[in-house]
């Protein structure tokens, strides 16, 4: 494997960071998770959009331009030869001392991993999720918004750790509202009669970019797509649920907090958003192999 670190390639052994990175001390950084298929990077332009506005957030300056960070994702695919795989794209404030302030940080860093991942195990895929809702909340936004795609994870760690502590691969995490945000690191959806619902992203769901994704195919099949504030108790009562995120993809959901989700297998509106979003990525993207 060769490994982008700041315009030069390194392998797995000798790829590194200075122990006096921010990113390493403070979680002081952004990150993103793209998908590539049949040797396209899927929705490469939304992903590097993401990463700036989460830059600018942070008072990050990446010292690249958005069309550099492109094309080096593109080459980093084409250095290890991917086709279809996963990459993370990872800006750290840099090095800078043990002290909390930033201002010391001279130079941002831009690492570049493009590798392959398996989320969730391919059965999960076919039977559907069990999955519950942790005590943890999502983070306020006057805290740390949670738009921002940082390299601060505690949050979903948390939760995550309450999640595997019940037996379970993902969780719901609630706003502290008590309305549902998102899960631990997927968007959620919800089927309800001829409606499609997902929380809206002021109740603490990421900017996703398969949540977009899959709101458009919807659209385009002439569902109804809303996004109004969900409780549990929407949940589950829901005809379908099911998750979205880059890794995950769509992913079932078939039982919530004990409570069975519609007929308690993968519904036809999953499977067919399945089906639609399969085919988008196996068509669509920036060539990386001209």
């Amino acid at each position: 494997m060769k490994i982008f670190i700041d315009g030069n390639y390194y392998s797995e052994t000798e790829a590194k960071v200075s122990v006096f990175d921010h990113g390493l001390l403070y979680g002081d950084g952004i990150f993103e998770g793209i998908r590539a298929y049949n040797g396209r990077v899927f929705k490469l332009k939304e992903h590097i959009d993401r990463l700036f506005c989460s830059a600018k957030a942070i008072l990050l300056t990446i010292p690249m331009t958005h069309a550099e960070v492109m094309q080096a994702t593109i080459e980093a695919c084409r250095e290890n030869g991917i086709r279809d795989g996963y990459i993370r794209l990872v800006v750290t404030r840099g090095v800078g001392t043990l002290g909390l302030n930033p201002i010391k940080c001279l130079k941002p860093s831009v690492i570049i991993i493009a590798d392959t991942i398996q989320l969730y195990p391919p059965e999960f895929y076919q039977r559907g999720l069990d999955i519950i809702t942790v005590p943890t909340t999502r983070n306020l936004h006057s805290a740390l918004n949670p738009a921002i795609k940082s390299l601060n994870y505690l949050n979903n760690i948390l939760a995550k750790i309450e999640a595997n502590n019940a037996g379970c691969e993902e969780a719901i995490m609630l706003n502290s509202e008590g309305f549902v945000a998102e899960c631990t690191g997927d968007n959620l959806f919800l089927v309800k009669g001829d409606q499609l619902l997902t929380p809206p992203l002021s109740a603490g769901a990421l900017y996703g970019i398969t949540r977009a994704t899959v709101i458009d195919l919807a659209r385009e099949t002439g569902m109804e797509v809303s996004e109004p504030n969900l409780t549990r108790y929407d949940v589950f009562n829901a005809d379908e649920c099911f998750l979205t995120g880059t890794g995950a993809e769509i992913i079932p959901v078939v039982k919530v907090d004990g409570r069975v989700i519609g007929t308690g297998k993968p519904g036809d509106v999953t499977r067919k958003l399945e089906s639609r979003y399969r085919d988008l990525t196996n068509c669509s993207g920036e060539s990386i192999y001209n």
